[in-house]
């Protein structure tokens, strides 16, 4: 008979007792738990940012692909370097370059997406207990990432242009005061994933100069900064200052997020770090997605290609607004400027998390406000997707989500808040941002 696994366990998980103290935070976030449902033909998904990849020259792809194999197949399905492809690293400051970021190649580590990227800062700056400062609210992946590392995430409130600089300053004020070690700022200044909205230029140096002043480094997250529906591209946090940013990019919103290729730009002695972090966890990036992307880089279009994405999101965010003007008018909502996302605020008493199981019923996904909040926060607001689905399916899916929102406005007005929203969601300033 095999040993008793250590430290006991139950009859479902007999290894429960061994695992690591970290592993007992981690759960299914919100938005992963909708796939099974939102990927159901008859629903429709506002939930998932997935790209609309109908819109790539699939045929140009693949014969740059193809090319690929046959002339470099030997070294595009081999180990490659820790830190990454050369040549695609130095393509990389070339994409870069349009965001008003100059790195050289040697700054870059290309990771398997950004969420790897941002895994390994954390890994390589965060103990447990230290705190991460977050706009409230929050790319629900990096709140994973954090706990999953046993940090304390200190949100700070955003209105209609980001981050709000007085209140970064009280966030630190406030951590300090309470003996926590700040270890970075996490922030996606463009077109943020859930809000929706973009930091100006003029707020973004104030928001550095706090961080800089504080000593704190700035982790700046930046997946949708080319896709302005007008093609103006403000520049990256990272333009204004290389030794106190880590700058994260990624291929999968302005190429395709199946090849899993993004990168990390760090100031030297950070960028050390990452590597060997990398190389520890997974030896080395994919070389078939790295060679893959490069050819496409080297042999397309790509900001042609990325000028037809910002028309398809611009066409889709138009009518997601114009569903919502019509369907859901008793709530507010944030309006893009480019990006995947819009953030709705729902009439107080309304409860988004649950809702949703009537939402799914009516045949219509979103996610919940709780999903980007670490601290319970977001029953009162909803993030909807419009990179998806064709215009008309959005109008449909706002449609049914406004029936639902409608018959739960009813009940409220009957019977009372259905357990709804708690004094932090009401001086929560989400409202604030539509």
């Amino acid at each position: 008979m095999p040993a008793r696994p250590p430290g006991g366990g139950t009859r479902l998980d007999p290894w429960f007792g061994a695992y690591a103290a970290r592993t007992h935070g981690l759960k299914v976030s919100e938005t992963r738990a909708l796939f099974a449902v939102a990927s159901r033909p008859e629903v429709v998904s506002l939930a998932g940012g997935m790209p609309f990849l109908d819109a790539l020259p699939i045929d140009i792809i693949a014969k740059v692909t193809a090319e690929l194999l046959a002339t470099q197949g030997t070294v595009a399905l081999q180990y490659g370097n820790g830190q990454g492809h050369p040549r695609l690293r130095e393509q990389i400051t070339e994409v870069m370059a349009a965001e008003s970021v100059h790195a050289h190649p040697d700054d870059v580590v290309v990771t398997t997406g950004s969420q790897q990227a941002l895994d390994l800062v954390t890994r390589v700056f965060v103990d447990p207990g230290d705190v991460v400062l977050a706009e409230s609210p929050s790319y629900v992946g990096a709140l994973s990432v954090f706990k999953s590392y046993q940090a304390w995430v200190e949100h700070v409130p955003m209105d209609a242009d980001g981050l709000v600089p007085a209140a970064l300053s009280e966030a630190i004020e406030r951590a300090k005061r309470a003996g926590r070690r700040i270890k970075f700022l996490y922030t996606v200044p463009s077109f943020h994933n859930p809000a929706g909205v973009t930091q100006p230029l003029e707020r973004r140096a104030q928001v550095l100069d706090i961080c800089k002043n504080a000593g704190i480094l700035v982790v700046e997250d930046n997946p949708y900064g080319m896709l302005a529906f007008d093609g103006t591209v403000t520049p990256a946090i990272r333009s204004l200052d290389e030794d106190g940013v880590v700058y994260l990019g990624s291929f999968s919103k302005t190429f395709a997020p199946g090849y899993r290729t993004g990168w990390a730009v760090a100031p030297h002695a950070v960028r050390e770090k990452l590597v060997l972090a990398s190389e520890a966890s997974i030896l080395c990036p994919s070389q078939a997605s790295q060679l893959s992307i490069a050819a496409y880089l080297e042999n397309c279009d790509w900001l042609a290609q990325i000028d037809v994405y910002r028309l398809v999101y611009q066409e889709r965010c138009a009518a997601m607004l114009a569903a919502l003007a019509e369907y859901m008018p008793e709530c507010s909502w944030t309006v893009p400027r480019g990006g995947f996302y819009t953030w709705v605020s729902v009439p107080d008493g309304i409860n988004t998390k649950t809702m949703l199981p009537r939402a799914t019923t009516a045949l219509v996904a979103y996610v919940s406000g709780t999903a980007f909040y670490a601290d319970g926060q977001g029953s009162g607001q909803m993030r909807l997707s419009f990179c998806y689905p064709t215009p008309e399916r959005i109008r449909e899916g706002v449609r049914r989500l406004g029936g639902v929102l409608a018959q739960e406005i009813e009940l409220v007005n009957l019977f009372g808040p259905q357990g709804g929203r708690n004094a932090e969601d009401v001086q929560n300033p989400a409202p604030d941002l539509a």
